[in-house]
C-alpha cells in the first residue's frame, strides 16, 4: 500500500507514523521455514540483508508471518541510505563486510498475515493492535523496531519539528485512516515530508532557455568546482517565463559540458538539458533525503535570489 504526498497533515480519523529514509520491504517467514525479503517493486532483498533474514529465522514464529516495514541502517548518528545501497548487486564478501560495519534494522509498521490468518481485510487500527501485541508476545528487540505511532496530530507535528532540528534522516509523517483495510498498490495513505529552504546555483535547465521546464542545481566544492546537487520539480508557466528572461547561454568553459543527467535517483532515463551560465542563485525547498551532497528527490523552486552571488550559496555537502 502506498502514500500520496500532501502539504499538511490530515486533521482527524487517522494515525500518524514516522516516515523512514530506508528501503520499503515486505518480510515473510513462511510456515515451511523460508524467509523472504522483497522491495516495493518486487526485487529480492534476502541475500543483501542476510543479517535480517537470519534474525527472522531466529526470532519470528514458524507458523508464519508477513510484515510490512522499512529496512534502515543507523550509522554515525543518522539514517544512512548510502549504506543500504552498498549492499545491492555486490559480492557476498562485500555484503558481509557491510553487515559487520553497518548492520541493518527492520522497522515494522504493519502486519498482513499471522499464523495463516489474512489480516489485510482488517482496519488499520486492529492491525496495529495485533502488531503491537505480536512484538510484546515475541519479545522482539534489535534488529526489530516498532514504528512510532500516535493518534494526536499535535504530537505528530512536534515529532516533525524535533526530527527536522536533529537532522537524523527521518523524512516526515505518514497518515493512515483508522478504519481502512490494507489495499496493495493503492495510494490510500498520505505523507508529509519535512522540508527546509536553502540556496543553490542554477547551472542548466530541462527544455530550452526560452522555455525552461525545470532547473538543474549545483554548489561549489572546496576546490571551487561546481558540483551537481539535484534538479527541481516542473516549473509553473509563470515561473518559467520569469526565469527565461534571466538565463544566459553557457560559455564554452561551463563545468558540466559533456555531462548527462539522470531523470531520477537510480533511473537510467536521461534528461534533455540545456546548460546556462551559473550566475543565478535559486532558493529551493528540499526534503531531508540527501546523500553525498546530492538530493534524491526533486526540489521546489521558491524564488530567484538576485541578492546573492553564486559563491554565497552553502558549500557542496552543506545544508
Amino acid at each position: 500500500m502506498l502514500a500520496v504526498p500532501v502539504d499538511v497533515l490530515p486533521l482527524a480519523g487517522v494515525a500518524y507514523e514516522g516516515k523512514w529514509d530506508g528501503y520499503r520491504c515486505l518480510l515473510a517467514r513462511h510456515p515451511d521455514g523460508r524467509v523472504e525479503l522483497r522491495s516495493r517493486r518486487g526485487t529480492a532483498l534476502t541475500a543483501a540483508f542476510g543479517d535480517i533474514a537470519s534474525a527472522a529465522e531466529r526470532d519470528l514464529p514458524g507458523s508464519g508471518v508477513l510484515l510490512d516495514g522499512e529496512l534502515v541502517v543507523w550509522h554515525e548518528g543518522r539514517l544512512a541510505f548510502d549504506r543500504l545501497q552498498r549492499r545491492l548487486n555486490r559480492t557476498a564478501a562485500a555484503v558481509a563486510r557491510e553487515i559487520r560495519e553497518a548492520p541493518a534494522h527492520f522497522v515494522a509498521f504493519d502486519v498482513l498475515r499471522l499464523a495463516g490468518e489474512d489480516l489485510m481485510v482488517q482496519p488499520y487500527l486492529r492491525r496495529r493492535e495485533r502488531l503491537e501485541r505480536f512484538f510484546a508476545e515475541e519479545g522482539l528487540g534489535p534488529p526489530w523496531a516498532l514504528c512510532p505511532m500516535t493518534l494526536d496530530r499535535t504530537e505528530a507535528e512536534r515529532w516533525m519539528e524535533e526530527w527536522a532540528a536533529a537532522d537524523v534522516g527521518l523524512e516526515g509523517i505518514v497518515a493512515k485512516k483508522l478504519n481502512q483495510p490494507y489495499r496493495p498498490a493503492a495510494r490510500g495513505w498520505s505523507k508529509v515530508r519535512i522540508r527546509h529552504t536553502t540556496e543553490a546555483v542554477i547551472g542548466g535547465v530541462t527544455g530550452t532557455l526560452p522555455r525552461p521546464g525545470g532547473v538543474l542545481l549545483g554548489r561549489f566544492d572546496e576546490s571551487g568546482s561546481l558540483r551537481y546537487v539535484g534538479r527541481s520539480t516542473a516549473l509553473t508557466s509563470q515561473a518559467g517565463r520569469q526565469l527565461a528572461g534571466q538565463l544566459v547561454p553557457a560559455a564554452g568553459d561551463h563545468p558540466w559540458h559533456g555531462w548527462s543527467f539522470s531523470a531520477g535517483w537510480g533511473s537510467r532515463e536521461k534528461l534533455s538539458v540545456t546548460l546556462a551560465e551559473p550566475t543565478l542563485v535559486a532558493e529551493v525547498s528540499a526534503d531531508t533525503a540527501a546523500d553525498a551532497g546530492r538530493w534524491r528527490h526533486p526540489m521546489r523552486l521558491v524564488r530567484i535570489r538576485a541578492d546573492m552571488a553564486p559563491q554565497d550559496t552553502p558549500p557542496f555537502g552543506g545544508k
